[in-house]
């Protein structure tokens, strides 16, 4: 009795919440909140992969100039397969980095493909 009394009270509030505003530099982002609404659901997830795939490739070509200087010491040893290795590894790194949240890279871009396709849309 008292799930189903939580769950109408938290469905009820759940409706008549406003969505969030998005906030851009700390400060509120009107654009955005208003292009979200003239883009679909899914452009704006295929957006969010797209900022986050550009993300992680930046971060993958900067893991690669980090680590081109170091020898083949360590775990991989010097051998001719390190290269390959060191480069399996960054473009990981480089992933990871960008899923769990990244530099900051990918919600930029993420809100300049949204912005551009709300004008493309209007």
């Amino acid at each position: 009795m008292q799930a189903a009394l939580n769950n109408g009270i938290t469905s009820s509030l759940s409706a008549n919440r406003k969505p969030a505003i998005p906030s851009y530099n700390g400060r509120p982002d009107y654009d955005m909140a208003n292009a979200l609404k003239k883009v679909s659901p899914q452009a704006q997830a295929r957006a969010k992969t797209t900022a986050t795939n550009f993300e992680a490739m930046f971060l993958n070509q900067m893991f690669a100039q980090m680590t081109s200087g170091l020898k083949g010491e360590g775990p991989f040893g010097n051998t001719e397969g390190t290269g390959v290795w060191r480069s399996m590894l960054t473009e990981q790194y480089s992933k990871s980095f960008a899923q769990a949240g990244g530099v900051g890279i990918s919600s930029e871009v993420y809100r300049t493909l949204i912005l551009q396709q709300a004008n493309r849309a209007s």
